[in-house]
């Protein structure tokens, strides 16, 4: 059963080019199955069946988490088994195709309904505290500083932003080639800030970082290696309390306040898409809803019959 999983996370690498995450992710959720049917007796994919998928589902809601008191009441989220039955149903489509498996067990599972959390922007005054520059300058302030001025202006994901390499940057020309979700490319436009900014950093900070076995990214640590997700998401949380935001930020947040920003500003929607690298405008629309609710607070604030 685990060499079935490992053979379907070398086809989402390989043929689907999933990031990273995605396949971090989807083999932790489909081990926790094989954990489960350990438990239950089960020693191949051929014997389980819906009645069992279903089960292991009401197993989990009903679990008690991880690092949590014996007392504790909290249960798994929703969006969580959304996660776990979305990795099922992938996993059982592509053994079907592949003849690996007579039947899709998964085929009648249906997703629970995916609530939608409106994103969180940071406000202009906390940009502008965030991206304030450090004094005195240090290369490793230098890389912070090219990093959030990058995240703001061209709304990169965190995976993006750690593994952008150097030959992506065309500064001349003010912009960035960026490889997104599904090895999708796209190119994202820089602005003077972010320009200035990288170029700062690249000409008097990141010579002082590299060391003999420094790769080609163009963000590096103190020790000249690429970030690992968790040491960049520090490195800016870092950031945000050095700069007195006391509210918890995210490094996403960098993302969102890109989109939102641009809607406000009267951005078109589909040129959003674009920047943001989303293969459905459903996925953008979302910030139509927090600009709508800042739109309504400042009528309501601001105009005499509101």
């Amino acid at each position: 059963m685990q060499e079935l999983v490992e053979d379907f996370i070398q086809y989402l690498r390989n043929e689907r080019g999933q990031s990273e995450n995605t396949q971090k992710t989807y083999f932790a959720l489909l081990n926790k199955f094989l954990v489960w049917a350990a438990v239950e007796g089960l020693k191949s994919w051929r014997e389980v069946d819906l009645n069992h998928l279903m089960r292991f589902l009401q197993h989990e809601r009903e679990r008690a988490l991880e690092n949590q008191p014996e007392e504790s009441t909290q249960r798994l989220s929703s969006e969580s088994v959304y996660l776990e039955i979305a990795a099922l149903r992938a996993f059982y489509r592509w053994a079907e195709t592949e003849k690996l498996l007579p039947v899709n067990a998964a085929e009648n599972l249906s997703l629970p309904r995916r609530w939608k959390r409106l994103p969180k922007a940071l406000s202009n005054e906390e940009i502008s505290r965030l991206l304030t520059p450090l004094v005195p300058e240090t290369p490793s302030s230098l890389c912070d500083q090219a990093i959030l001025e990058l995240g703001y202006a061209s709304g990169l994901r965190i995976s993006e932003l750690r593994t952008i390499r150097l030959e992506q940057l065309q500064l001349e020309a003010g912009f960035i080639n960026v490889i997104g979700k599904g090895n999708k490319e796209r190119v994202v436009p820089l602005g003077r800030a972010a320009n200035e900014a990288l170029q700062r950093y690249l000409s008097t900070g990141r010579p002082k970082l590299v060391g003999r076995k420094t790769p080609s990214n163009v963000f590096i640590t103190t020790r000249g290696t690429a970030f690992s997700r968790v040491t960049l998401w520090k490195r800016i949380k870092d950031r945000v309390r050095h700069a007195g935001i006391e509210r918890n930020i995210t490094p996403h947040m960098l993302r969102h306040s890109f989109a939102t920003h641009l809607l406000e500003h009267g951005a078109d929607l589909r040129v959003i898409q674009e920047l943001l690298g989303h293969a459905s405008i459903s996925t953008t629309e979302i910030y139509t809803h927090v600009a709508g609710n800042r739109l309504r607070e400042v009528h309501r604030r601001f105009h005499p019959r509101a």
